[in-house]
Protein backbone atom coordinates (compact mmCIF):
# COMPACT_ATOMS: atom_id res chain seq x y z
CA UNK A 1 0.00 0.00 0.00
CA UNK A 2 3.03 2.33 0.73
CA UNK A 3 4.19 1.88 -2.92
CA UNK A 4 0.60 2.54 -4.07
CA UNK A 5 0.80 5.98 -2.05
CA UNK A 6 3.94 6.89 -3.60
CA UNK A 7 2.73 5.89 -7.11
CA UNK A 8 -0.57 7.99 -6.86
CA UNK A 9 1.58 11.31 -5.38
CA UNK A 10 4.00 10.80 -8.66
CA UNK A 11 0.53 10.22 -10.78
CA UNK A 12 -1.47 13.64 -9.92
CA UNK A 13 1.63 15.35 -12.38
CA UNK A 14 0.42 16.44 -16.05
CA UNK A 15 0.78 13.69 -18.84
CA UNK A 16 1.70 13.93 -22.37
CA UNK A 17 -0.99 15.20 -24.74
CA UNK A 18 -1.82 12.94 -27.45
CA UNK A 19 -0.63 14.12 -31.00
CA UNK A 20 -4.47 14.03 -32.52
CA UNK A 21 -5.25 16.66 -29.21
CA UNK A 22 -1.92 18.77 -30.14
CA UNK A 23 -3.43 18.78 -33.48
CA UNK A 24 -6.71 19.26 -32.33
CA UNK A 25 -5.89 23.00 -30.74
CA UNK A 26 -4.32 23.96 -33.91
CA UNK A 27 -7.69 23.51 -35.75
CA UNK A 28 -10.17 24.92 -32.83
CA UNK A 29 -9.88 28.60 -34.05
CA UNK A 30 -10.41 27.27 -37.86
CA UNK A 31 -14.03 25.95 -37.94
CA UNK A 32 -14.62 26.87 -41.83
CA UNK A 33 -18.33 27.65 -42.96
CA UNK A 34 -18.46 24.42 -45.15
CA UNK A 35 -17.06 21.38 -45.82
CA UNK A 36 -17.85 18.26 -47.75
CA UNK A 37 -18.57 15.82 -45.27
CA UNK A 38 -19.69 16.37 -41.26
CA UNK A 39 -19.78 13.61 -39.10
CA UNK A 40 -21.86 13.81 -35.80
CA UNK A 41 -19.91 12.29 -32.83
CA UNK A 42 -16.49 11.30 -32.50
CA UNK A 43 -16.96 8.16 -31.23
CA UNK A 44 -14.55 5.37 -32.69
CA UNK A 45 -17.09 4.59 -36.20
CA UNK A 46 -17.16 8.23 -36.25
CA UNK A 47 -13.62 9.07 -36.09
CA UNK A 48 -13.29 6.15 -38.70
CA UNK A 49 -15.40 7.32 -41.39
CA UNK A 50 -14.16 10.00 -40.86
CA UNK A 51 -10.81 8.74 -41.59
CA UNK A 52 -11.58 6.63 -44.76
CA UNK A 53 -13.63 9.75 -46.47
CA UNK A 54 -10.68 12.19 -46.03
CA UNK A 55 -8.31 9.73 -47.73
CA UNK A 56 -10.93 9.32 -50.68
CA UNK A 57 -10.53 12.94 -50.78
CA UNK A 58 -13.33 13.83 -49.34
CA UNK A 59 -13.07 17.12 -47.03
CA UNK A 60 -14.76 16.14 -43.59
CA UNK A 61 -14.85 17.33 -40.15
CA UNK A 62 -16.06 15.79 -37.17
CA UNK A 63 -18.04 17.94 -33.89
CA UNK A 64 -18.12 16.31 -30.54
CA UNK A 65 -20.49 16.87 -27.74
CA UNK A 66 -17.94 15.90 -24.99
CA UNK A 67 -14.24 17.18 -24.13
CA UNK A 68 -13.20 13.76 -25.14
CA UNK A 69 -13.15 12.20 -28.22
CA UNK A 70 -13.57 8.39 -28.79
CA UNK A 71 -17.82 7.93 -27.36
CA UNK A 72 -17.83 4.73 -25.21
CA UNK A 73 -14.53 4.01 -26.46
CA UNK A 74 -12.36 6.42 -24.31
CA UNK A 75 -9.81 6.71 -21.57
CA UNK A 76 -11.05 9.11 -18.50
CA UNK A 77 -8.77 9.66 -15.05
CA UNK A 78 -11.88 9.66 -12.86
CA UNK A 79 -9.38 8.61 -9.31
CA UNK A 80 -6.33 10.67 -9.65
CA UNK A 81 -3.72 8.38 -10.85
CA UNK A 82 -5.96 5.79 -12.23
CA UNK A 83 -7.19 5.74 -15.85
CA UNK A 84 -9.91 4.06 -16.80
CA UNK A 85 -11.80 2.08 -19.40
CA UNK A 86 -14.73 3.96 -18.62
CA UNK A 87 -17.00 2.37 -20.89
CA UNK A 88 -15.73 0.24 -23.67
CA UNK A 89 -12.90 -2.36 -21.70
CA UNK A 90 -11.87 -5.25 -24.23
CA UNK A 91 -10.78 -5.37 -27.81
CA UNK A 92 -10.92 -7.93 -30.35
CA UNK A 93 -13.62 -7.08 -33.05
CA UNK A 94 -11.77 -4.17 -34.77
CA UNK A 95 -11.91 -4.98 -38.43
CA UNK A 96 -8.50 -5.80 -39.75
CA UNK A 97 -8.48 -3.96 -42.48
CA UNK A 98 -9.15 -0.78 -40.73
CA UNK A 99 -6.00 -2.00 -38.15
CA UNK A 100 -3.88 -1.81 -41.72
CA UNK A 101 -5.56 0.80 -43.64
CA UNK A 102 -5.42 3.25 -41.13
CA UNK A 103 -2.14 2.51 -39.88
CA UNK A 104 -3.32 2.41 -36.77
CA UNK A 105 0.43 0.78 -35.18
CA UNK A 106 2.12 3.60 -36.86
CA UNK A 107 -0.11 6.52 -34.90
CA UNK A 108 0.89 4.73 -31.76
CA UNK A 109 -1.47 1.98 -30.92
CA UNK A 110 -0.24 -1.00 -29.06
CA UNK A 111 -1.92 -3.59 -27.46
CA UNK A 112 -1.76 -6.68 -24.89
CA UNK A 113 -3.26 -9.96 -25.99
CA UNK A 114 -4.69 -11.96 -23.21
CA UNK A 115 -3.45 -16.01 -22.57
CA UNK A 116 -5.02 -17.06 -20.95
CA UNK A 117 -8.19 -15.17 -21.77
CA UNK A 118 -11.09 -16.43 -19.29
CA UNK A 119 -11.34 -17.22 -15.57
CA UNK A 120 -14.17 -18.89 -13.67
CA UNK A 121 -13.51 -19.67 -10.24
CA UNK A 122 -15.88 -21.22 -8.09
CA UNK A 123 -17.83 -20.49 -4.90
CA UNK A 124 -17.69 -23.59 -3.20
CA UNK A 125 -15.39 -25.34 -0.37
CA UNK A 126 -12.24 -26.96 -1.02
CA UNK A 127 -11.62 -30.22 0.01
CA UNK A 128 -8.38 -32.65 1.43
CA UNK A 129 -6.77 -29.24 2.05
CA UNK A 130 -7.28 -27.86 -1.79
CA UNK A 131 -8.36 -24.51 -3.44
CA UNK A 132 -11.87 -24.47 -4.73
CA UNK A 133 -11.95 -25.01 -7.97
CA UNK A 134 -11.68 -22.77 -11.32
CA UNK A 135 -11.65 -23.00 -14.76
CA UNK A 136 -9.14 -21.71 -16.89
CA UNK A 137 -9.37 -20.91 -20.34
CA UNK A 138 -6.54 -19.86 -23.30
CA UNK A 139 -4.69 -20.55 -26.51
CA UNK A 140 -3.81 -24.14 -25.65
CA UNK A 141 -5.95 -26.43 -26.27
CA UNK A 142 -4.64 -29.20 -24.50
CA UNK A 143 -4.31 -27.37 -21.06
CA UNK A 144 -8.23 -26.21 -22.22
CA UNK A 145 -9.15 -29.75 -22.19
CA UNK A 146 -7.13 -30.27 -18.46
CA UNK A 147 -9.29 -27.94 -17.33
CA UNK A 148 -12.47 -28.59 -18.61
CA UNK A 149 -11.71 -32.42 -17.54
CA UNK A 150 -12.41 -30.94 -13.64
CA UNK A 151 -15.83 -30.80 -14.47
CA UNK A 152 -16.35 -33.45 -16.85
CA UNK A 153 -14.02 -35.69 -19.28
CA UNK A 154 -16.48 -35.41 -21.93
CA UNK A 155 -17.20 -32.20 -22.44
CA UNK A 156 -13.15 -31.89 -22.94
CA UNK A 157 -13.58 -34.25 -25.56
CA UNK A 158 -16.24 -32.49 -27.32
CA UNK A 159 -14.33 -28.80 -26.64
CA UNK A 160 -11.94 -28.86 -29.76
CA UNK A 161 -14.86 -29.63 -31.98
CA UNK A 162 -17.30 -26.98 -30.63
CA UNK A 163 -14.22 -24.14 -31.01
CA UNK A 164 -13.99 -25.47 -34.86
CA UNK A 165 -17.52 -25.32 -35.30
CA UNK A 166 -17.74 -21.88 -34.44
CA UNK A 167 -15.16 -20.79 -35.94
CA UNK A 168 -16.59 -21.87 -38.97
CA UNK A 169 -19.77 -19.83 -38.60
CA UNK A 170 -17.33 -16.72 -37.77
CA UNK A 171 -15.52 -17.06 -40.99
CA UNK A 172 -18.63 -17.41 -42.93
CA UNK A 173 -20.31 -14.51 -41.17
CA UNK A 174 -16.68 -12.41 -41.85
CA UNK A 175 -17.71 -11.40 -45.47
CA UNK A 176 -20.90 -9.71 -44.19
CA UNK A 177 -19.20 -7.86 -41.50
CA UNK A 178 -17.12 -5.39 -44.44
CA UNK A 179 -20.17 -4.51 -46.90
CA UNK A 180 -23.57 -3.29 -46.62
CA UNK A 181 -26.69 -5.77 -46.38
CA UNK A 182 -28.70 -6.31 -49.38
CA UNK A 183 -29.86 -3.33 -50.78
CA UNK A 184 -33.98 -4.63 -50.70
CA UNK A 185 -35.08 -0.86 -51.63
CA UNK A 186 -33.17 -1.18 -54.50
CA UNK A 187 -34.42 -4.54 -55.45
CA UNK A 188 -37.80 -3.40 -55.01
CA UNK A 189 -38.11 -0.19 -56.22
CA UNK A 190 -35.04 0.58 -58.32
CA UNK A 191 -34.65 1.08 -62.08
CA UNK A 192 -33.10 -1.75 -63.46
CA UNK A 193 -30.14 -0.43 -63.35
CA UNK A 194 -30.42 -0.13 -59.60
CA UNK A 195 -31.52 -3.52 -59.52
CA UNK A 196 -28.71 -4.79 -61.49
CA UNK A 197 -26.03 -2.60 -59.33
CA UNK A 198 -27.69 -4.45 -55.82
CA UNK A 199 -26.72 -7.45 -57.41
CA UNK A 200 -23.26 -7.12 -55.48
CA UNK A 201 -24.38 -7.11 -52.25
CA UNK A 202 -25.43 -10.50 -53.05
CA UNK A 203 -21.91 -11.67 -53.09
CA UNK A 204 -21.26 -12.02 -48.71
CA UNK A 205 -24.25 -14.20 -48.95
CA UNK A 206 -22.98 -16.63 -51.56
CA UNK A 207 -19.51 -16.59 -49.82
CA UNK A 208 -20.96 -17.67 -46.16
CA UNK A 209 -23.38 -19.77 -47.48
CA UNK A 210 -20.13 -21.51 -49.42
CA UNK A 211 -18.31 -21.56 -46.52
CA UNK A 212 -21.20 -23.51 -44.53
CA UNK A 213 -22.48 -25.89 -47.65
CA UNK A 214 -24.24 -29.00 -45.99
CA UNK A 215 -23.99 -27.97 -42.12
CA UNK A 216 -26.43 -24.53 -42.83
CA UNK A 217 -29.28 -26.06 -40.67
CA UNK A 218 -26.98 -26.79 -37.81
CA UNK A 219 -25.36 -22.80 -38.36
CA UNK A 220 -29.22 -21.81 -38.80
CA UNK A 221 -29.78 -22.94 -34.95
CA UNK A 222 -27.10 -21.59 -33.57
CA UNK A 223 -28.56 -17.93 -34.64
CA UNK A 224 -31.92 -18.66 -34.11
CA UNK A 225 -32.03 -20.96 -30.63
CA UNK A 226 -31.23 -20.15 -27.27
CA UNK A 227 -27.72 -20.24 -26.17
CA UNK A 228 -28.22 -22.58 -23.54
CA UNK A 229 -29.91 -24.87 -26.15
CA UNK A 230 -27.00 -24.64 -28.82
CA UNK A 231 -24.71 -25.63 -25.03
CA UNK A 232 -26.36 -28.33 -24.04
CA UNK A 233 -26.27 -30.13 -27.00
CA UNK A 234 -22.44 -30.02 -27.18
CA UNK A 235 -21.43 -30.30 -23.08
CA UNK A 236 -23.00 -31.45 -19.73
CA UNK A 237 -20.78 -29.29 -17.18
CA UNK A 238 -22.82 -26.39 -15.87
CA UNK A 239 -19.09 -24.28 -15.25
CA UNK A 240 -18.10 -24.45 -18.78
CA UNK A 241 -21.42 -23.33 -20.34
CA UNK A 242 -22.39 -20.79 -17.66
CA UNK A 243 -18.97 -19.78 -18.98
CA UNK A 244 -19.49 -19.81 -22.25
CA UNK A 245 -23.29 -18.29 -21.83
CA UNK A 246 -21.98 -15.37 -20.61
CA UNK A 247 -20.86 -14.50 -24.29
CA UNK A 248 -24.60 -14.64 -25.35
CA UNK A 249 -25.75 -11.56 -22.87
CA UNK A 250 -22.99 -9.92 -22.22
CA UNK A 251 -24.52 -6.67 -22.49
CA UNK A 252 -27.73 -8.23 -23.79
CA UNK A 253 -31.11 -8.09 -22.10
CA UNK A 254 -31.81 -11.39 -22.23
CA UNK A 255 -30.82 -14.82 -21.12
CA UNK A 256 -29.35 -18.04 -22.21
CA UNK A 257 -32.61 -19.71 -22.35
CA UNK A 258 -34.13 -16.90 -24.89
CA UNK A 259 -34.74 -17.34 -28.43
CA UNK A 260 -31.60 -15.79 -30.38
CA UNK A 261 -29.49 -15.43 -27.51
CA UNK A 262 -26.99 -17.69 -29.87
CA UNK A 263 -25.94 -15.13 -32.04
CA UNK A 264 -24.60 -13.02 -29.70
CA UNK A 265 -22.78 -15.88 -28.57
CA UNK A 266 -21.09 -15.70 -31.88
CA UNK A 267 -20.80 -12.06 -32.00
CA UNK A 268 -18.23 -12.06 -29.15
CA UNK A 269 -16.30 -14.95 -30.65
CA UNK A 270 -15.93 -13.70 -34.39
CA UNK A 271 -12.88 -11.40 -33.45
CA UNK A 272 -9.33 -11.83 -34.01
CA UNK A 273 -6.15 -9.36 -32.64
CA UNK A 274 -3.25 -9.29 -34.71
CA UNK A 275 -4.09 -12.35 -36.72
CA UNK A 276 -5.40 -14.70 -33.77
CA UNK A 277 -8.62 -15.58 -34.35
CA UNK A 278 -11.16 -14.81 -31.27
CA UNK A 279 -8.79 -13.42 -29.32
CA UNK A 280 -9.50 -10.49 -27.03
CA UNK A 281 -7.05 -7.84 -25.50
CA UNK A 282 -6.37 -4.56 -23.75
CA UNK A 283 -5.64 -1.25 -25.61
CA UNK A 284 -2.48 0.13 -23.75
CA UNK A 285 -3.68 3.49 -21.95
CA UNK A 286 -6.65 2.10 -22.59
CA UNK A 287 -8.84 2.19 -25.05
CA UNK A 288 -8.91 5.84 -25.38
CA UNK A 289 -5.67 4.89 -26.80
CA UNK A 290 -7.62 3.40 -30.00
CA UNK A 291 -9.52 6.53 -30.20
CA UNK A 292 -6.44 8.49 -30.10
CA UNK A 293 -4.75 6.59 -33.19
CA UNK A 294 -7.91 6.73 -35.25
CA UNK A 295 -7.96 10.51 -34.92
CA UNK A 296 -3.87 10.88 -35.25
CA UNK A 297 -4.40 8.67 -38.90
CA UNK A 298 -7.54 10.81 -39.40
CA UNK A 299 -6.15 14.16 -38.83
CA UNK A 300 -2.87 13.37 -40.70
CA UNK A 301 -4.73 13.00 -43.79
CA UNK A 302 -6.66 16.43 -42.78
CA UNK A 303 -9.73 15.86 -40.71
CA UNK A 304 -10.81 18.81 -38.66
CA UNK A 305 -12.02 17.57 -35.21
CA UNK A 306 -13.34 19.62 -32.73
CA UNK A 307 -14.39 19.12 -29.25
CA UNK A 308 -17.45 20.47 -27.25
CA UNK A 309 -18.90 21.37 -30.11
CA UNK A 310 -22.67 19.53 -30.03
CA UNK A 311 -24.72 19.44 -33.15
CA UNK A 312 -27.72 20.73 -32.23
CA UNK A 313 -29.92 19.93 -35.62
CA UNK A 314 -29.55 19.08 -39.01
CA UNK A 315 -30.31 21.50 -41.90
CA UNK A 316 -32.38 20.64 -44.71
CA UNK A 317 -32.68 22.57 -48.09
CA UNK A 318 -35.86 23.12 -49.29
CA UNK A 319 -35.55 20.73 -51.97
CA UNK A 320 -35.31 18.22 -49.11
CA UNK A 321 -31.84 17.50 -49.03
CA UNK A 322 -29.39 17.83 -46.41
CA UNK A 323 -27.39 20.94 -46.53
CA UNK A 324 -25.15 21.00 -43.05
CA UNK A 325 -25.58 20.59 -39.85
CA UNK A 326 -26.85 23.84 -36.62
CA UNK A 327 -24.26 23.85 -33.79
CA UNK A 328 -25.77 24.72 -30.42
CA UNK A 329 -24.16 27.68 -30.21
CA UNK A 330 -25.87 28.85 -33.34
CA UNK A 331 -23.34 28.47 -36.14
CA UNK A 332 -23.75 27.23 -39.15
CA UNK A 333 -21.91 24.86 -41.00
CA UNK A 334 -22.62 23.57 -44.90
CA UNK A 335 -21.74 20.36 -46.32
CA UNK A 336 -23.02 17.69 -49.22
CA UNK A 337 -23.84 14.83 -46.74
CA UNK A 338 -23.91 14.42 -42.56
CA UNK A 339 -22.83 11.39 -41.62
CA UNK A 340 -24.21 10.67 -37.87
CA UNK A 341 -22.22 8.47 -35.08
CA UNK A 342 -25.26 8.91 -32.89
CA UNK A 343 -28.09 6.48 -31.93
CA UNK A 344 -30.76 6.10 -34.81
CA UNK A 345 -33.13 7.50 -31.78
CA UNK A 346 -30.90 10.62 -31.18
CA UNK A 347 -30.51 11.11 -35.08
CA UNK A 348 -33.76 10.88 -36.54
CA UNK A 349 -35.82 11.41 -33.60
CA UNK A 350 -33.66 14.52 -32.06
CA UNK A 351 -31.39 16.30 -34.67
CA UNK A 352 -33.90 15.34 -37.99
CA UNK A 353 -36.69 17.95 -38.66
CA UNK A 354 -39.18 15.50 -38.40
CA UNK A 355 -41.26 16.79 -41.32
CA UNK A 356 -38.41 15.45 -43.98
CA UNK A 357 -39.17 11.59 -42.64
CA UNK A 358 -41.76 9.59 -43.27
CA UNK A 359 -44.32 8.68 -40.53
CA UNK A 360 -43.46 4.96 -40.55
CA UNK A 361 -40.03 5.52 -40.67
CA UNK A 362 -39.78 7.73 -37.38
CA UNK A 363 -42.18 5.17 -35.77
CA UNK A 364 -40.02 2.34 -36.10
CA UNK A 365 -37.26 4.06 -34.92
CA UNK A 366 -39.50 5.19 -31.68
CA UNK A 367 -40.06 1.71 -31.38
CA UNK A 368 -36.64 0.31 -31.60
CA UNK A 369 -35.32 -1.93 -29.02
CA UNK A 370 -32.98 -0.10 -26.59
CA UNK A 371 -33.20 -2.12 -23.30
CA UNK A 372 -29.85 -2.35 -21.48
CA UNK A 373 -29.28 -4.51 -18.23
CA UNK A 374 -25.69 -2.92 -17.82
CA UNK A 375 -23.66 -0.98 -14.96
CA UNK A 376 -20.57 -0.56 -15.26
CA UNK A 377 -18.42 0.31 -12.54
CA UNK A 378 -14.91 1.08 -12.44
CA UNK A 379 -12.58 0.60 -9.38
CA UNK A 380 -9.28 1.80 -8.16
CA UNK A 381 -7.39 -0.75 -6.12
CA UNK A 382 -4.28 -0.39 -3.95
CA UNK A 383 -3.36 -4.66 -4.38
CA UNK A 384 -4.66 -7.33 -6.64
CA UNK A 385 -7.29 -8.86 -5.91
CA UNK A 386 -6.77 -12.70 -3.79
CA UNK A 387 -9.25 -15.57 -4.93
CA UNK A 388 -9.67 -18.14 -2.92
CA UNK A 389 -9.54 -20.16 -6.38
CA UNK A 390 -6.57 -18.85 -7.35
CA UNK A 391 -4.06 -17.17 -4.56
CA UNK A 392 -1.67 -14.55 -4.89
CA UNK A 393 2.06 -14.94 -4.54
CA UNK A 394 3.62 -13.57 -1.59
CA UNK A 395 5.07 -9.80 -4.17
CA UNK A 396 1.40 -9.82 -4.96
CA UNK A 397 2.48 -10.12 -9.05
CA UNK A 398 -0.01 -10.32 -11.56
CA UNK A 399 -0.43 -13.76 -12.18
CA UNK A 400 -1.86 -15.31 -15.60
CA UNK A 401 -5.91 -15.74 -14.40
CA UNK A 402 -5.43 -11.57 -13.02
CA UNK A 403 -5.45 -11.07 -17.02
CA UNK A 404 -8.38 -12.89 -17.80
CA UNK A 405 -12.06 -12.00 -18.25
CA UNK A 406 -12.60 -12.94 -14.80
CA UNK A 407 -16.58 -14.49 -14.16
CA UNK A 408 -18.54 -14.60 -11.07
CA UNK A 409 -21.27 -16.00 -10.22
CA UNK A 410 -21.23 -17.93 -13.17
CA UNK A 411 -21.07 -21.33 -11.93
CA UNK A 412 -24.38 -22.06 -13.54
CA UNK A 413 -26.95 -20.96 -16.38
CA UNK A 414 -29.35 -20.63 -14.08
CA UNK A 415 -27.53 -18.27 -11.52
CA UNK A 416 -27.63 -16.01 -15.15
CA UNK A 417 -31.12 -16.83 -15.65
CA UNK A 418 -32.12 -15.79 -11.84
CA UNK A 419 -30.39 -12.74 -12.49
CA UNK A 420 -32.29 -11.60 -15.37
CA UNK A 421 -35.62 -12.59 -14.08
CA UNK A 422 -34.83 -9.85 -10.96
CA UNK A 423 -34.52 -7.14 -13.59
CA UNK A 424 -37.84 -8.27 -15.04
CA UNK A 425 -39.34 -7.19 -12.07
CA UNK A 426 -37.41 -3.75 -11.66
CA UNK A 427 -35.41 -5.35 -9.54
CA UNK A 428 -31.56 -5.15 -9.63
CA UNK A 429 -29.77 -8.49 -9.64
CA UNK A 430 -29.64 -10.03 -6.33
CA UNK A 431 -26.08 -12.01 -7.39
CA UNK A 432 -25.02 -9.74 -10.45
CA UNK A 433 -23.43 -11.42 -13.21
CA UNK A 434 -20.17 -9.69 -13.17
CA UNK A 435 -17.33 -10.11 -15.94
CA UNK A 436 -14.11 -8.54 -13.75
CA UNK A 437 -11.12 -7.66 -15.96
CA UNK A 438 -7.59 -6.06 -14.65
CA UNK A 439 -6.13 -3.90 -17.65
CA UNK A 440 -3.55 -2.73 -15.64
CA UNK A 441 -2.57 -6.67 -14.58
CA UNK A 442 -0.88 -6.31 -18.36
CA UNK A 443 -0.42 -2.69 -18.50
CA UNK A 444 1.45 -0.61 -15.83
CA UNK A 445 0.58 2.17 -17.53
CA UNK A 446 -3.07 2.24 -16.12
CA UNK A 447 -2.40 3.04 -12.58
CA UNK A 448 0.35 3.81 -9.79
CA UNK A 449 2.99 1.18 -9.03
CA UNK A 450 1.42 -1.63 -6.84
CA UNK A 451 -1.39 -0.22 -7.61
CA UNK A 452 -4.58 -1.52 -10.23
CA UNK A 453 -7.65 -0.87 -11.90
CA UNK A 454 -10.73 -2.84 -12.15
CA UNK A 455 -13.48 -2.81 -14.57
CA UNK A 456 -16.73 -4.96 -13.54
CA UNK A 457 -19.41 -5.21 -16.66
CA UNK A 458 -22.37 -5.83 -14.91
CA UNK A 459 -25.90 -6.94 -15.14
CA UNK A 460 -28.67 -7.22 -14.56
CA UNK A 461 -30.10 -4.11 -13.62
CA UNK A 462 -33.17 -2.18 -15.33
CA UNK A 463 -33.38 1.31 -16.83
CA UNK A 464 -36.11 1.90 -14.49
CA UNK A 465 -36.83 0.68 -10.74
CA UNK A 466 -39.66 -1.37 -9.47
CA UNK A 467 -42.71 1.25 -9.25
CA UNK A 468 -41.07 3.98 -11.82
CA UNK A 469 -38.39 4.77 -9.34
CA UNK A 470 -35.42 6.28 -11.01
CA UNK A 471 -31.46 5.41 -9.90
CA UNK A 472 -30.73 7.98 -6.96
CA UNK A 473 -27.16 8.01 -5.32
CA UNK A 474 -28.31 6.22 -2.38
CA UNK A 475 -29.91 2.83 -5.04
CA UNK A 476 -26.41 3.29 -7.23
CA UNK A 477 -24.25 2.62 -4.04
CA UNK A 478 -26.59 0.27 -2.90
CA UNK A 479 -26.19 -1.85 -5.96
CA UNK A 480 -21.96 -1.26 -6.43
CA UNK A 481 -22.34 -2.56 -2.44
CA UNK A 482 -23.74 -5.49 -3.56
CA UNK A 483 -21.34 -5.68 -6.68
CA UNK A 484 -18.46 -5.83 -4.27
CA UNK A 485 -20.07 -8.06 -1.59
CA UNK A 486 -20.36 -10.65 -4.27
CA UNK A 487 -16.86 -10.36 -5.56
CA UNK A 488 -15.39 -10.52 -1.40
CA UNK A 489 -16.78 -14.20 -1.29
CA UNK A 490 -14.44 -14.90 -3.98
CA UNK A 491 -11.59 -12.71 -2.96
CA UNK A 492 -11.71 -11.86 0.60
CA UNK A 493 -10.24 -8.63 1.12
CA UNK A 494 -11.30 -6.82 -2.08
CA UNK A 495 -14.12 -4.39 -0.41
CA UNK A 496 -10.47 -3.17 1.70
CA UNK A 497 -8.54 -2.88 -1.35
CA UNK A 498 -10.60 0.15 -3.13
CA UNK A 499 -9.45 3.81 -3.08
CA UNK A 500 -12.44 4.89 -5.58
CA UNK A 501 -15.28 4.22 -7.48
CA UNK A 502 -17.01 4.99 -10.78
CA UNK A 503 -20.33 3.92 -11.26
CA UNK A 504 -22.40 4.21 -14.43
CA UNK A 505 -25.80 2.54 -14.42
CA UNK A 506 -28.16 2.38 -17.72
CA UNK A 507 -29.72 5.79 -17.40
CA UNK A 508 -25.89 7.32 -16.35
CA UNK A 509 -24.69 5.63 -19.67
CA UNK A 510 -27.35 7.22 -21.44
CA UNK A 511 -26.49 10.84 -20.06
CA UNK A 512 -22.26 10.44 -20.14
CA UNK A 513 -22.26 8.83 -23.38
CA UNK A 514 -25.85 9.24 -25.33
CA UNK A 515 -26.38 5.13 -25.26
CA UNK A 516 -29.86 5.09 -25.90
CA UNK A 517 -31.40 3.32 -22.41
CA UNK A 518 -27.89 2.48 -21.63
CA UNK A 519 -27.46 -0.17 -24.80
CA UNK A 520 -23.94 -0.20 -25.24
CA UNK A 521 -25.03 -1.45 -28.89
CA UNK A 522 -27.39 1.52 -29.37
CA UNK A 523 -30.23 -0.97 -29.67
CA UNK A 524 -30.61 -4.78 -29.12
CA UNK A 525 -28.36 -7.45 -31.31
CA UNK A 526 -31.70 -9.55 -31.94
CA UNK A 527 -32.74 -10.96 -34.97
CA UNK A 528 -34.92 -8.80 -35.60
CA UNK A 529 -32.66 -5.54 -35.34
CA UNK A 530 -30.01 -7.13 -37.62
CA UNK A 531 -28.25 -7.04 -41.35
CA UNK A 532 -30.92 -5.47 -43.28
CA UNK A 533 -33.12 -4.82 -40.37
CA UNK A 534 -30.86 -2.73 -39.04
CA UNK A 535 -31.56 -0.30 -37.54
CA UNK A 536 -35.40 -0.79 -39.82
CA UNK A 537 -35.75 -2.82 -42.39
CA UNK A 538 -35.40 -1.12 -46.03
CA UNK A 539 -33.13 1.93 -44.49
CA UNK A 540 -30.39 -0.33 -43.82
CA UNK A 541 -27.29 0.75 -46.15
CA UNK A 542 -26.54 3.60 -44.11
CA UNK A 543 -28.40 5.56 -45.97
CA UNK A 544 -31.94 7.34 -44.67
CA UNK A 545 -34.67 8.51 -45.37
CA UNK A 546 -33.37 11.99 -46.23
CA UNK A 547 -30.85 12.76 -48.90
CA UNK A 548 -27.65 12.67 -47.77
CA UNK A 549 -27.96 11.68 -44.02
CA UNK A 550 -26.54 8.37 -43.21
CA UNK A 551 -25.85 6.25 -40.25
CA UNK A 552 -22.37 5.00 -39.26
CA UNK A 553 -22.79 4.30 -35.81
CA UNK A 554 -23.25 0.90 -33.79
CA UNK A 555 -27.18 1.09 -34.40
CA UNK A 556 -26.08 0.61 -38.63
CA UNK A 557 -25.12 -2.93 -39.49
CA UNK A 558 -23.15 -4.60 -38.33
CA UNK A 559 -23.88 -3.57 -35.27
CA UNK A 560 -22.10 -2.95 -31.75
CA UNK A 561 -19.17 -3.50 -30.45
CA UNK A 562 -15.79 -1.66 -31.25
CA UNK A 563 -15.00 -2.87 -34.56
CA UNK A 564 -15.33 0.11 -36.56
CA UNK A 565 -16.86 -1.93 -39.44
CA UNK A 566 -19.82 0.64 -38.99
CA UNK A 567 -18.00 3.82 -40.05
CA UNK A 568 -15.84 1.76 -42.68
CA UNK A 569 -18.53 1.11 -44.85
CA UNK A 570 -20.79 3.90 -44.43
CA UNK A 571 -17.60 6.17 -45.59
CA UNK A 572 -17.44 3.98 -48.89
CA UNK A 573 -21.07 4.13 -49.14
CA UNK A 574 -21.16 7.90 -49.22
CA UNK A 575 -18.15 8.12 -51.29
CA UNK A 576 -20.26 5.69 -53.97
CA UNK A 577 -23.21 8.48 -53.64
CA UNK A 578 -20.74 11.62 -53.59
CA UNK A 579 -19.21 10.53 -57.22
CA UNK A 580 -22.57 9.93 -58.56
CA UNK A 581 -23.94 13.31 -57.60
Amino acid sequence: MTTCGRGLRRAVGASPRPTWRRALSDTRGRLKPEYDAVVVGAGHNGLVAAAYLQRFGVNTAVFERRHVIGGAAVTEEIVPGFKFSRASYLLSLLRPQIYSELELKKHGLRLHLRNPYSFTPMLEEGTGGKVPRSLLLGTDMVENQKQIAQFSKKDAQAFPKYEAFMDRLALAIDPLLDSAPVDLEAFQRGSLLQRLKSLSTLKPLWQAGCILGAQLPQYYQVLTAPAAKVLNQWFESEPLKATLATDAVIGAMTNPYIPGSGYVLLHHVMGSLEGVRGAWGYVQGGMGALSDAIASSATAHGVSIFTEKTVAKVQVSSGGRVQGVVLQDGSEVRSKVVLSNASPQITFLKLTPQEWLPEEFVARIAQLDTKSPVTKINVAVNRLPDFLAAPNTPGGQPLPHHQCSIHLNCEDTLLVHQAFEDALDGLPSKRPLIELCIPSSLDPTLAPPGCHVVSLFTQYTPYTLAGGKAWDEQQRNAYADRVFDCIEAYAPGFKGSMVGRDILTPPDLERVFGLPGGNVFHCAMSLDQLYFARPVPLHSSYCSPLRGLYLCGSGAHPGGGVMGAAGRNAAHVVFRDLRSM
